[in-house]
């Protein structure tokens, strides 16, 4: 028997740090909005032992993996002896603020649940995520979402009607942002680093309720301020994506993913093209339908 699950990716439509928080981690609020751009696992018994493997030769299949530290921790809650094999397709840029390893983590709990008929409750596998990663949770419910705390405390939303049948056009530069190199500078911009506490619930009033031209300054992430001081090519992407056409332009999460919020799918695959013969192909991108 095999499990086959499909892993996809998020962008923050707002993250808004409120401050450091006594066990060293970031008081937060932020929406996320998953993505389907989706990296593959597929999960089976065999063997007597954890074996990983994946498709891409540069990320590790040891406990640096976020799925092989998933699995760990599943089999060991759920007192499982035996063996299981993994595979990792990898699309999902690395490095990116897209939650790809996150995401991973969290098919991983999934997936390990339905293999073995589910010897884990919701609230139980949403407690090992916790321990994991603060994406983690997030990626154990398939809705648009409001996570709050360190991102942890998630409560999912209905589709956002402003984004009904609008698109997204996103760019990885090809580089990537270190998570606690972010959040370390971020100390040097005090307006970001003690954000105004309220964004989000304003976001998701205006996303329910207005159509996203009008929400689109709700959007923001704290983030921004130490990324784009460093990349200012990322400022240049979200200039020239506003410029030619795009109803909203934000970094997500740590970054470097810029993504871009188009009308519909053809004005997405337009704006890819007008930035490829701006900036040329060597940027990774897509086009992923709301």
């Amino acid at each position: 028997m095999s499990v086959h699950l499909k892993s996809p990716c998020k962008v923050n439509l707002l993250l808004n740090i409120l401050g450091k928080r006594p066990d060293g981690f970031h008081e937060l609020e932020t929406i996320m909005q998953p993505v389907n751009y989706c990296d593959d696992l597929v999960f089976e018994r065999a063997g007597n032992a954890l074996q990983l493997s994946c498709s891409n030769p540069n990320l590790a299949c040891d406990a640096g993996n976020l799925v092989h530290r998933a699995a760990i921790a599943f089999l060991a809650a759920a007192k499982i002896a035996d063996g299981v094999k993994i595979h990792l397709e990898k699309r999902i840029p690395m490095a990116a603020g897209l939650g790809g390893g996150s995401g991973n983590a969290a098919t991983t709990f999934l997936g390990l649940n339905e293999l073995f008929d589910s010897p884990l409750s919701a609230a139980k596998l949403g407690e090992l995520s916790a321990t994991l990663g603060s994406d983690i949770n997030f990626f154990l419910q398939d809705k648009p979402a409001l996570a709050t705390s360190r991102g942890e405390k998630v409560e999912s939303l209905a589709a956002f009607p402003a984004l009904r049948g609008k698109s997204f056009f996103l760019i990885h530069p090809g580089f990537g942002i270190s998570t606690p190199w972010a959040y370390q500078n971020l100390a040097r911009f005090p307006e970001a680093f003690h954000g105004q506490k309220g964004r989000a619930r304003a976001l998701i009033a205006s996303l329910q309720s207005k159509e996203l031209a009008d929400a689109a300054p709700g959007f923001y992430n704290s983030l921004e301020a130490p990324a784009l001081e460093k990349f200012p090519v990322l400022k240049l992407y979200q200039e020239f994506l506003l410029a030619n056409g795009a109803l909203v332009s934000l970094m997500s999460g740590s970054g470097s993913t810029t993504f871009a919020i188009a009308e519909n799918v053809s004005a997405a695959e337009s704006l890819a093209e007008k930035f490829k013969a701006r900036f040329g192909s060597q940027a990774w991108t897509a086009v992923v339908p709301i």
